[in-house]
């Protein structure tokens, strides 16, 4: 699955310029609805999730990266995995900076970085620094030929078409969601961690309670 390489301000041109607002909610839903199954006909066929799912379990360290949009995507699936697994860090959220990764990497490390379409340098530059160093890459991009696609061990590739200006995150999304649960699924801690941080959240308080109404 490949996405056409074009810029916000092309694709508002192309998809949203002089178009009300009835029509244009009715093209995104209707492009959505249609990239939505693609995703679920190629998460069905293809492995790749399942072989990134195996590299995160085994590994000794994950480090999560991505820059721009992609950092949202990065951050969301550093939560998921860390709700199960231990050694997740998040890259560049100001905590750990990519010259503390690139100085310390040892073996069994694993970084895992989202790079998508217009590829944000600080991406790119990173995770070839960290497999030049030795280190092995797990890459969620949208295409079979972007930049990084060559250094990857395993590369996750998710449309991201969509009938506004800005790429749709909903394939990124599901392939994300299908990788955190089966890694999560294939650990063996990953129960007790869940259970003891459910402990620890109702022993701090970190969520608003709710009562339920008839």
């Amino acid at each position: 699955m490949t996405t056409p390489r074009s810029t916000p301000s092309e694709r508002f041109d192309r998809n949203v310029q002089r178009r009300s607002a009835q029509v244009l909610k009715q093209r995104v839903l209707e492009q959505q609805r249609e990239e939505f199954e693609k995703a679920l006909a190629w998460a069905a066929e293809q492995d790749a999730i399942e072989r990134a799912a195996a590299l995160i379990v085994s590994a000794r360290r994950r480090y999560l990266l991505g820059y721009g949009k992609s950092l949202a995507f990065a951050s969301m699936l550093a939560t998921d995995l860390s709700a199960g697994l231990s050694g997740v860090h998040l890259v560049g959220d100001g905590s750990l900076r990519a010259l503390d990764v690139l100085s310390d990497i040892r073996q069994g490390d694993l970084l895992i970085a989202v790079s998508m379409s217009r590829y944000r340098r600080e991406t790119v530059d990173v995770a070839s620094a960290y497999v030049r160093r030795g280190g092995e890459l797990v890459l969620v991009t949208d295409a079979d030929d972007g930049p990084l696609a060559g250094v990857a061990s395993t590369s996750i590739v998710i449309g991201t078409e969509s009938a506004s200006y800005a790429n749709s995150p909903t394939s990124v999304v599901l392939a994300l969601h299908l990788l955190a649960t089966l890694t999560i699924a294939s650990s063996k801690g990953a129960g007790r961690r869940l259970h003891q941080r459910d402990e620890l959240a109702a022993e701090l308080g970190l969520y608003a309670e709710t009562n339920d109404q008839d």
